[in-house]
């Protein structure tokens, strides 16, 4: 385990809170790659932790899915496969759609402050070059939009759903030209629900969402090329 990464202490989160997301952050950047293996041994004595922490840390992971416990060999980071990808994106465009629907009808003129403060937020985080930051500033547009649609059941599906898309992100922020795309259609998409125009706005979240998918299955194909673990 050659990565580059350390924890940073926070007196206000238990020790395991620390851990877990000194974790995230470091698959999250790629600083942990797929595939690699997650020794408790090698991460306690990296961070200065014991052992139980890590294994709560890496329990949590895996629930996110973006650790994997292998029979006999143990953890390590999950791969990014098309199929898993897909899948995740299937769901997220049926239910983002929904969301659009209802915000269309439902949004007042301070959420849609929020919205097109979110946008700006994120073409300004474009330039910081943080991709975790700039997944966060993602995340944080269409958190406005999904609270507009006024329906807590939809929120809560969609917050169990973001934590899975949320690895992809991070993939497809890496490309300069994806984050210009994105800062477009974020800007055509407040256009479209300011007017509440739903349909229309559908069809931009559904460009926008597939614009992505296949920017990542490039980056995973690239990857592949090159002998990387993603499948």
């Amino acid at each position: 385990m050659t990565s580059d990464f350390t924890v940073t202490m926070d007196q206000y989160l238990p020790l395991r809170d620390v851990v877990f997301n000194t974790l995230r952050r470091a698959i999250l950047k790629g600083e942990l790659k797929p595939g690699e293996r997650l020794m408790e041994i090698s991460l306690a004595d990296r961070l200065g932790v014991s052992r139980t922490p890590i294994r709560e840390a890496l329990r949590k992971l895996e629930q996110e899915g973006l650790v994997v416990m292998i029979p006999r060999r143990g953890a390590q980071v999950a791969d990014i496969t098309e199929k898993d990808l897909n899948d995740v994106l299937e769901v997220r465009m049926a239910l983002e759609s929904l969301a659009i629907e209802k915000a269309c009808k439902r949004m007042s003129e301070k959420d849609m402050e929020k919205l097109l403060a979110a946008a700006r937020e994120f073409e300004k985080t474009t330039t910081e070059g943080d991709l975790v930051k700039l997944a966060e500033a993602d995340v944080a547009f269409h958190e406005v939009l999904y609270q507009a649609a006024e329906n807590v059941t939809l929120n809560q599906v969609l917050n169990n759903l973001r934590e899975q898309i949320y690895r992809y992100r991070v993939e497809y922020l890496k490309d300069e030209e994806m984050r210009n795309q994105l800062v477009k259609e974020h800007g055509e998409l407040c256009a479209a629900i300011k007017e509440r125009d739903a349909e229309k706005a559908q069809e931009i979240s559904f460009r926008h969402i597939e614009n992505q998918r296949k920017g990542i299955i490039r980056s995973i194909q690239t990857e592949d090329n090159s002998g990387g673990n993603g499948k």
